[in-house]
């Protein structure tokens, strides 16, 4: 199958959509499916290596196409124009996106003049919009006339696309209240797993918790600091951040502030294949989501695969999207989000718990499997083959 994967971003991406996208395509890819990435254009001087930057090994079929450089203003439209033009000239059998504006877009051309359409759902968009705001700490709301504009491209795409996919389940069930019944695949996101893996038990040395991704405060970071705080015995591993963004700071300056600043060692980002050897090194694992929209319905964040697969135990919070992977006291522990002192108490439990921290450990390890980047491709094949066959 010749699939054409839209993505306007770009490329590569230090960010979990850029992880993603790459990962997905080299999956896809790595099946026997000829696939095109279309991004636009990497910003670094000279242009980084996608390959080398993500740490992968070359697989046939995977072309990386970028746009023509252009002004910043220009971007989006000339990477629409172009996009459009590949969908038009037909040059895949299915079109790939998690882009709602391109999805909408591309289904405005008449079915006999384009290739079938699989979206991919990270969020109902006119939500996600007007949450944002709160969770990133700007002043920047939407406007009601922007919501309305999202939510008639959500329905669109819903009854359009020859083909659906959502991350979670709690996403499709909204998707279905709101627009009525369709097919709609549920795929979580995935992990890069070794061609030989073996559990291997932490590290010599003091108790540490990490966390890996982003520092938005709706990730819960000043939980975990604040948790780290009440156990004297305890030190954290924060990898990720951007430089020059806030977030980094603030997280930092919170640390000084409660006096573990000695105790909390702050990587900034990473690349991709280095984050496993960072989580190695510690002995459990925090995913401490607060409440949100986003945290309970949409999320599937790359950190929680990565987590599984590096066979510690994990301590999450206790949120739908969240019990869709793990489930408390089998594979992790689940509590109440937003709470310094229960993350703590439980963080204390798989630290001072060898046994039972063993066993969510290996469990977590086992489960990895389910999610290899490999297996997310082998769920999403049959909703592209569908699509596929539509036509």
């Amino acid at each position: 199958m010749r699939l054409l994967y839209l993505a306007d971003i770009r490329f590569p991406l230090e960010r979990a959509n850029g992880i993603q996208t790459f990962e997905t395509c080299r999956a896809l890819a790595a099946r026997g499916h000829e696939v095109t990435l279309l991004v636009r254009p990497d910003t670094s001087m000279p242009a980084r290596d996608p390959w080398f930057f993500y740490g992968a090994e070359r697989v046939p079929g995977f072309t990386i196409d970028r746009i023509a450089s252009v002004p910043e203003s220009m971007r989006r439209a000339c990477y629409v124009t172009t996009a459009l033009g590949r969908v038009i000239a037909r040059s895949a059998d299915v079109v790939f996106t998690r882009d709602l504006g391109l999805a909408s877009l591309a289904l405005g051309v008449p079915r006999r003049r384009r290739p079938a359409l699989v979206y991919e759902a990270h969020g109902y968009a006119p939500a996600v919009s007007q949450e944002l705001p709160r969770l990133l700490g700007t002043s920047a709301r939407p406007s009601p006339r922007k919501l309305a504009r999202l939510a008639r491209r959500e329905g669109r795409v819903w009854r359009r696309a020859e083909g659906y996919v959502t991350l979670t389940s709690a996403h499709r069930s909204e998707l279905v209240a709101r627009f009525g019944p369709r097919d709609a695949a549920v795929v979580p996101d995935g992990t890069r797993l070794p061609r030989v893996r073996r559990f291997e038990p932490p590290p010599a040395g003091p108790p540490t918790v990490g966390y890996a991704g982003h520092l938005y405060p709706w990730k819960g970071v000043d939980v975990l600091i604040d948790a780290i705080a009440r156990r004297q015995d305890l030190r954290g591993l924060v990898v990720g951040g951007q430089p020059g963004e806030r977030d980094l700071a603030r997280l930092q300056a919170l640390a000084h502030a409660r006096g573990v600043a000695d105790r909390v060692e702050f990587t900034g980002w990473r690349p991709p294949q280095d984050v496993a050897a960072s989580l190695a090194r510690c002995h459990a694992l925090a995913l401490p989501n607060v409440r949100s929209t986003i945290s309970e319905r949409y999320t599937s964040p790359l950190k929680l695969f990565d987590y599984l697969a590096a066979g510690r135990p994990i301590v999450a919070s206790d949120l739908p999207a969240i019990r869709e992977v793990l489930t408390d006291q089998v594979n992790g522990l689940l509590v109440e989000p937003g709470r310094a002192d229960v993350l703590a108490d439980a963080l204390g439990r798989v630290i001072d718990d060898r046994a039972l921290a063993e066993r969510l450990s290996r469990k977590a390890f086992d489960d990895a499997d389910r999610y290899s980047w490999d297996a997310r491709a082998g769920r999403l094949e049959p909703v592209l083959q569908a699509a596929e066959a539509a036509a």
